[in-house]
C-alpha cells in the first residue's frame, strides 16, 4: 500500500511531507492539465508506507491509497511512472 496526494495539494503546494519522509519518495513536478494540476506525488513504489507524511499536511491532501480517490491514485501512479522514465518530470 502507499499513499496519495489529492486535490487539496493543487494550488497550495506545501513541503511540510516532504521534510518528515525518511525514503525521499515525495517529487515536486511541474503542474499539467493532463494530471489536474498536481503540482507534487508520491512515488508509489518507493513508499514504505510509513504514515509520516499524512499528519504533516496542512490541508489534508494526503491519504492511504485505500481511502484515496482513483482518480488521484492514477495520477500519483503515472508520475511516478514518468520519474522512473526520466529521472524527472
Amino acid at each position: 500500500m502507499t499513499y496519495v496526494i489529492q486535490e487539496p495539494c493543487v494550488g497550495v503546494k506545501d513541503t511540510a511531507c516532504v521534510e518528515v519522509c525518511p525514503v525521499d519518495c515525495i517529487y515536486e513536478t511541474d503542474p499539467r492539465e493532463d494530471t489536474n494540476m498536481l503540482p507534487m506525488f508520491i512515488h508509489n513504489e518507493e513508499c514504505i508506507d510509513c504514515g509520516a507524511c499524512e499528519p504533516e499536511c496542512p490541508v489534508d491532501a494526503i491519504r492511504v491509497e485505500d481511502e484515496a480517490e482513483d482518480r488521484w491514485l492514477q495520477i500519483n501512479i503515472l508520475l511516478s511512472e514518468e520519474q522512473d522514465i526520466n529521472g524527472g518530470v
